[in-house]
């Protein structure tokens, strides 16, 4: 009996989850995404040729492709070899200018991985992010502030200016959001000693 080639399998089953997360029917979208999210975090290699593919779901009206569309893209900024992210920016941004908590959450939180694969970006993406109670279109904007303040976490050590967010995330100690006050608390106890 022939084996099959390792690469066909592959490629197969990488069209067969990149089709499911299009289904309708939630659990085949589901168990597509989270076989794409590990192949994003273990060989991104064999996912980046789809980035093109990826990308263009930014523009989906279904919320649903948009947010798995932000997690693969912000894995697979840690190997864009090909600069595609910075071609995509603002429209992976743009997500966070919605009307969709989770959408815009995402966005947020993955901003923080973005700017560490991509030290290039890292003003570019703080300046969206500490803009985003001017530009969120949506009601839970205190809750997305706090997936905020998690990016920052991701790469605050490495930014040469942090006066901008220490300001920002002092002024949610104020939040209407439990999460939000909770976060900037701990986020100021680590940080604030080391500016």
């Amino acid at each position: 009996m022939k084996s099959l080639d390792k690469h066909v399998v592959e490629d197969e089953l990488l069209t067969e989850l990149l089709e499911g997360i299009l289904s309708k029917k939630d659990e085949i979208r589901s168990k597509s995404f989270k076989g794409l999210m590990r192949i994003s975090e273990d060989q991104p290699e064999l996912l980046y040729p789809k980035y093109d593919y990826l990308a263009n779901l930014l523009d989906s009206d279904n919320h649903y492709q948009r947010n798995i569309a932000i997690n693969l893209l912000a894995n697979l900024a840690l190997i864009d070899t090909e600069n595609k992210f910075e071609k995509i920016f603002d429209k992976y941004f743009s997500n966070i200018d919605g009307n969709r908590t989770m959408v815009a959450g995402q966005a947020a939180i993955n901003s923080g991985k973005i700017a560490r694969a991509k030290p290039n970006l890292r003003t570019k993406i703080t300046k969206r992010l500490l803009n985003l109670e001017k530009t969120h279109k949506g009601k839970h904007v205190d809750l997305i502030i706090a997936y905020t303040i998690e990016a920052f976490e991701q790469y605050f050590k490495e930014l040469s200016n942090k006066k901008e967010i220490l300001v920002f995330v002092k002024t949610q100690l104020e939040s209407k959001s439990p999460k939000t006050r909770k976060l900037a608390r701990e986020f100021l106890k680590k940080n604030e000693k080391d500016t």
